[in-house]
Order: structure tokens, then sequence, then C-alpha cells
């Protein structure tokens, strides 16, 4: 029971998916899931109202190892070895009850680790259960899970208020992806319901379907000879100018869009593994909008060789060289919402970064000096000599401008040819660097919201600046 501590590579959420995946095999709609903190300790509890289990149900559900994974299983059991409810459990705590009522029958079991001596697992009686339980499990059926002495969730027993609601928040967050196809009704056999702390999750879909700027790819299904099929569906997410700030921050995650591309593994609906190409290729900056979804029923379990905490699977070597194909084509279009933007000499309406100038069979490009970013840095009325350098730079960088490495790049490998910024971040710290400088040219707030809508890059991404300058407060003061 000690070695069950160590199975997998749980945390939190994935912990708690676990207990989840059991709720959803047992036909709840709603599952509750309570983090309390106290001074000492945090208390975990999580309720369902699923056909809940008999006594006999119950401490065979307790035992270790409860399932053989080679059995054939109903469509819905997101479980196979029968270590799920331990192993996850203790992952987090030490103390695990868990409560059930079923037929109007009450039933309690206990594991203790630091009371284990002689395998003595807990049996609860009718008023320990009904003093410990929810007063809704009470009116049954459902199932409620406890965990106490929950020391990996904290040090030496204690967690601060800021730790806590961190931990609680990225659960939140987590469980909001993972089981995104049950909390929005998309899921094929039922919708769920899940709360955390009263709240309810709100499902987190990590292809943002509803932006009518991605792009969907055409789904492909890949039949097996035991008569099991794959699903394939590719996605290309929006570039960051076509979503709103909040968007892109949730999309890219705590590591960002490179490391979110990939693979979404599902199997029945609920979502496995996620951001890993399997190996087939690297992670990069051009592929950084494909996602791809992988459907799976649960009798390829052995095939795929998912692991007990569900965190980890690998690619069939059956399947390796018809999903490169598909990832190839994918990440080509994905750098073509990269490539489509920037670097463009003329555009109605807005004034260019570089120019071109085009005459006697010659043809030079330069920095278009009348930018208002280049020509504030040239006024000479202010510091002649700063001018005077920002003038001698330019025209080393016009100069030096590598022409005959582009032509060559162009040619050799054009897919991967790239001038544009990758991700919002970046764009935006370049955006205040130069407010202070456009600001001080349009004036006024009102004239650089115009300046701002005229002038390349800004121009091409008016809903990210004016996103951006709302959230300064810029253009709030603006209206009053």
């Amino acid at each position: 029971m000690m070695s069950a501590r160590s199975f997998g590579n749980y945390d939190l959420p994935s912990a708690l998916a676990d207990l989840i995946d059991n709720s959803i095999k047992a036909k709840a709609n709603a599952v509750h899931i309570s983090c309390v903190r106290y001074d000492a300790s945090i208390e975990v509890r999580v309720r369902d109202d699923g056909e809940g289990m008999s006594a006999d149900e119950l401490f065979a559900a307790m035992r270790p190892a409860s399932t053989n994974p080679e059995l054939e299983r109903s469509a819905d059991d997101l479980g196979r070895f029968g270590w799920g409810l331990k192993s996850a459990s203790f992952s987090q705590c030490r103390r695990l009850t868990v409560l059930s009522a079923k037929d109007g029958m009450y039933s309690g079991a206990e594991w203790d680790l630091d009371s284990i001596d002689g395998w003595s697992m807990a049996a609860l009686d009718w008023k320990e259960t009904s003093t410990l339980a929810h007063p809704e499990l009470l009116n049954g059926p459902g199932t409620e899970v406890i965990w106490r002495n929950c020391d990996r969730l904290s040090e030496n027993g204690r967690i601060g208020p800021e730790a806590f609601n961190e931990l609680v928040t990225h659960a939140k967050g987590r469980l909001a992806l993972l089981f995104h196809r049950y909390l929005s009704g998309e899921a094929t056999r039922r919708s769920l319901r899940i709360t955390v702390n009263g709240q309810a999750i709100q499902p987190f879909d990590p292809f943002h379907r509803a932006n009518n700027a991605t792009q969907p790819i055409s789904p492909e299904t890949i039949h097996l000879p035991d008569g099991s099929s794959i699903t394939i569906r590719g996605y290309i997410l929006p570039h960051f100018s076509k979503l709103a700030l909040s968007d892109y921050e949730r999309l890219g995650g705590e590591e960002g869009f490179v490391r979110n591309q990939g693979f979404y593994l599902y199997r029945n609906d609920r979502l496995i593994l996620n951001g890993t190409w399997f190996r087939l290729v690297r992670h990069g900056e051009l592929s950084q909008l494909v996602r791809v979804a992988v459907d799976i029923p649960n009798t390829l379990d052995e095939m795929w060789k998912i692991t007990v905490d569900k965190a980890d699977a690998q690619l069939p070597s059956m399947l390796r060289e018809r999903l490169r194909a598909l990832v190839a084509n994918l990440r080509r279009s994905s750098g073509d919402a990269f490539r489509s933007r920037g670097g463009r000499i003329s555009s109605k309406g807005s004034t260019p970064v570089w120019s071109k100038y085009a005459r006697g069979g010659q043809i030079r490009y330069y920095v278009n000096r009348e930018h208002p970013l280049v020509a504030s840095l040239l006024k000479g009325d202010v510091d002649p000599t700063r001018a005077k350098t920002a003038a001698a730079a330019i025209s080393i960088i016009e100069q030096h401008f590598p022409s005959i490495s582009i032509g060559e790049d162009v040619v050799r490998a054009p897919d991967a040819m790239n001038q544009s910024e990758f991700d919002a971040h970046g764009f935006l710290e370049t955006l205040d660097a130069a407010l202070p400088a456009l600001l001080s040219l349009a004036g006024s707030i009102e004239g650089l919201v115009k300046l701002l809508a005229v002038t390349e890059p800004w121009a091409e991404h008016t809903s990210v600046v004016s996103e951006h300058l709302k959230a300064k407060g810029w253009t709030n003061a603006a209206r009053k």
C-alpha cells in the first residue's frame, strides 16, 4: 500500500480526474469536489450522484489491484487496472475514506496508512458513515471519497492561503480541459457537471472551435483488424491577431503554444494526453498552432500502453508513418498563418516598415523614413547626435540587406521562411517600447489610436492593440 503512493506521476488534478473517471463509470450526472484548508492540513471530498456501491462492492473496490486489466470492460469504463481509486488517493493523502449509498443501504470503508498493520481496513458502521457523509449522500444513491492527512499537498502539514488557492485554481483549469467534452455535453455517452467548492467548472476546448478563424481539417478514420477504429481530427488555431488576449493566454497555458502543440489523445471522450508529437517531429515555432485530436476506444489501452495514472501513452508503430504524413501537412498550414503576415512592401491604407525602389532594372529595399517610429528616431531637434547615429544605423542595415541569402532560402526552404512575431507577448513588448515615442508624435490618446490603426505592424493586429490599450487604461482615459 505504501508503494502505491509512488505509482504514476500524479498531481492534484490528475488524482481528482481518476476519481471522476469512477463517477462516470457509475453513471453520475454530477460530481462535487470540496477542497478545504485548515491550519494544519487540507481535506478533499469528491461526491457523486452515481449508482453507488453495496458493502461487498465497496470492499472489492478498496482492494488493491481490484480489476484484471485483460478483462473486457463496458464502453464507458475509464479505468483499467483497479488501482485508480487507491493510487490516486494515496498519491495525495495518507487516510482514504469511501462512503457509498445504494438501494437505501449505506456502507463505508477506510484505509489509514498510519494504521495498516495486518492489512486492517476499517469497515464503518451506520453511525460512523452517517456522521462523516455529506447530507446529500444520505438521500442516495451515490459515493463520497474523503482524503485526510493530505501530506503530499502541503509542506510539513501546512500550506498558506495563497499556495492553496493556486493549487485549487490549477486543478480547476486542468479538469476543465480533461473533461471538456463531458462538461459541454459533447461526449457521446453523457454530459457531466463538475463543481469545485460550489463553483461549476466550465469546459475548455483546446481547439477553440467556437472561433471562426480556427481551421478544421477533414477527419480521418483508421479501421483496425479487430473491428475497432481510431478517428483523427486536425485543427489549425487562429493567429494571435484573431484572438482575445484572454483566449490567447488560456490556449497557450502555463508553458505556451509551442509546448501545447501536437496530439491530444482521447479515450472514450476523456482527454488522456496532450502536447506531444510522439517523437514523430520536433516541437517548433512554425507548428505551434497545430493540434490534433486522436480518439480511441478503451479496447485499445494495451496497444497504446496507457499508464496507470493516465499520464502517458505510446503511439503504436503501425500508425507512425500514417500520422507522420498528416502532421507534415498540418505543420505547413500552421506556418502559412505566420508567413502570411509581416514583410509586405505595399499595404493599402497603412504605413509600411519597408519600401521598395524599382527603376532602370534595379531593385532596392530601404527602411521607410516616414514610418512614425523611424521618424521619431531621426528627429534632430531634441538630440542631434542621437538622430545622426540612428540614421547611420539604418543606412548600414539597408546596405547590408541580405538579399542573396534571402533569395537562396526562399528557393531552398520556403516553408521555413518566417519574419513575423510568433506570440502576443513579444508583439506587445515591442508595442510598449514604441508607445512613448508614438504618443509624442500623435499628441493625444485619440491621435495615438488613429496612428496605430494605419501603421505597420500594429495596423495588422488592431484587435490586439485595442485590447492592450484598454488594459493599460489609456483608451478609458481618452473617453473621459
